[in-house]
């Protein structure tokens, strides 16, 4: 008899089995959109689970990037909850919808890199070394222990008060 070619895609339209491309591709969308969906839902766990209050926190997820809104009840909570987002591996941006209560200065950022460690980046950022703990307090419940740090991590530096 030998080898016959066929249709690849005609037996789903003919006979109900298996799936064209286009299902495929559709199935394969709405499966993204759940995994999607389900990571905004754990990352917005994982805010409320820090004890940010946030009203009307929503987070959205599409791909690499989340999409955060609500009222944060200060500025240091609004920028603590962009960083347990974006320092959240598989998020790769964040942007930052929210609104503060009560406006305030913007904290600084600082990624951290290979040989960095609290104290380093508090006499780059203040001048002394022995500032590192305004650093560690300005990253608390994300950081536990100030020896804990590691490249690629995003840190708030918040401005010294005068």
């Amino acid at each position: 008899m030998g080898l016959f070619s066929f249709i690849k895609n005609a037996g789903a339209k003919v006979f109900g089995i298996g799936k064209t491309t286009e299902e495929e591709a559709a199935e394969s969308a709405v499966k993204k959109a759940e995994i999607e969906k389900e990571k905004a839902g754990k990352l917005a766990k994982a805010v409320e689970t820090l004890g940010f209050k946030v009203l009307d926190l929503n987070v959205e997820v599409n791909g690499d990037s989340a999409v955060v809104w609500g009222l944060a009840d200060s500025q240091a909570t609004r920028e603590k909850v962009v960083l347990v987002l974006g320092n959240t591996e598989g998020i790769a941006t964040v942007d930052d919808r929210m609104t503060v209560a009560i406006p305030e200065p913007e904290a600084q950022f600082h990624t951290v890199v290979k040989g960095d460690y609290l104290s380093k980046i508090a006499k780059k950022y203040y001048g002394d070394a022995m500032k590192y703990p305004v650093i560690f307090e300005a990253n608390k419940p994300m950081l536990t222990d100030p020896d804990k740090i590691y490249p690629g991590q995003v840190l708030r530096i918040p401005n010294l008060d005068k």
